[in-house]
């Protein structure tokens, strides 16, 4: 990627992840008198509108310190990392989610996992340390993930936070850069019962009014982590037999990008784009359906990348995030 990109969403990060207001707070009280600032309740991730973004902020700092190593903006970057992932900040942070396993599940959680992951790949001291740091909260998130996946008996296909295939493909990527065994384990287990026998997908029902994940697009996604090949294309052949086969997805918009919801749709552009580019990846490279599926993802990142700018902080707190793992999958 070029510099200017790498800058470009770090500034975005860098402009949300230690801003305190606004806040969505998503908080259950055990007692009266609990309620304080977002600061105060998770010190670490406390900025970028929700717990969520700011970890997400988080990853792409840490990436773009890695990916422009000497650069202004990295140097940028490793401040904001250090000012954040402080000892003490990050033993309050554990305090917290410990006390509460459905707190941004999966979603965050799987977020948190992506960072560490990022972290775990550094050859620099600070970014290693930090990672170190990270590890107990990490081991918080896994226990919840893999503690909540055997008892959910049945995926949400949902095109919001709530999808549990977008998550558990950010999980598989970390456990796989973590070399956990153990957890990929799980993840084919349940995402084999989740989506192995499905069939027919309804596509011209998508997208949904404030969809930022595509439901389809989510599952096969994360298939292509778990099946070989031919599994996958005969998998494909059943779930989606019109994708790349006179059917296409186009690229939406949204009418107001004020409204933090709506715009979520300009979220949606991006997440298609890489998925669409995965599940190309993923077949047989003669398959007929990879250069449909290639125009499509195209067509989606270059949209999706038009519609990210500063203007509208419900944009601009989290859409950098998609902008940089698009183009760092594309590169």
């Amino acid at each position: 990627m070029k510099i200017d990109e790498l800058t470009r969403f770090a500034r975005l990060a860098l402009g949300a992840i230690h801003r305190e207001y606004p806040y969505h707070l998503s908080h259950t009280l055990f007692e009266e008198g609990s309620i304080t600032s977002p600061r105060a309740l998770t010190p670490a991730f406390y900025g970028a509108y929700d717990w969520h973004s700011a970890v997400h902020g988080h990853w792409v700092l840490a990436r773009v310190m890695r990916r422009a190593p000497g650069s202004e903006i990295a140097r940028a970057c490793r401040a904001a990392l250090a000012q954040s992932l402080k000892a003490a900040n990050l033993q309050a942070e554990c305090a917290y989610l410990e006390r509460r396993p459905g707190f941004e599940r999966p979603y965050g959680l799987a977020w948190l996992l992506t960072l560490t992951a990022e972290l775990h790949t550094h050859d620099d001291p600070e970014a290693l340390a930090w990672r170190e740091e990270l590890r107990p909260l990490e081991r918080v998130a896994v226990n919840h993930l893999a503690r909540w996946l055997p008892k959910l008996t049945h995926p949400t296909r949902s095109g919001t936070h709530s999808q549990t295939a977008f998550s558990m493909t950010l999980v598989w990527d970390w456990a796989t850069r973590v070399g956990d065994e153990e957890r990929l384990g799980l993840l084919a287990e349940r995402a084999e019962a989740f989506f192995g026998k499905d069939r027919d997908y309804p596509l011209h029902l998508e997208p949904c009014g404030e969809d930022f994940l595509s439901a389809s697009l989510g599952a096969a996604w994360l298939m292509t982590r778990v099946y070989p090949v031919e599994t996958f294309r005969s998998w494909l052949d059943r779930v989606m037999p019109e994708l790349g086969r006179g059917f296409g997805f186009a690229p939406v918009s949204t009418r107001d990008r004020t409204d933090g919801r709506l715009a979520h749709l300009d979220g949606l552009n991006l997440s298609r784009a890489w998925m669409l580019q995965d599940i190309r990846a993923a077949l047989p490279e003669r398959d007929p359906r990879r250069a449909p599926l290639e125009t499509m993802a195209q067509e989606h990142r270059q949209a999706g990348l038009r519609s990210i700018a500063d203007e509208h902080y419900a944009g601009a707190h989290w859409l950098g995030t998609f902008g940089l793992y698009v183009l760092d999958r594309a590169t």
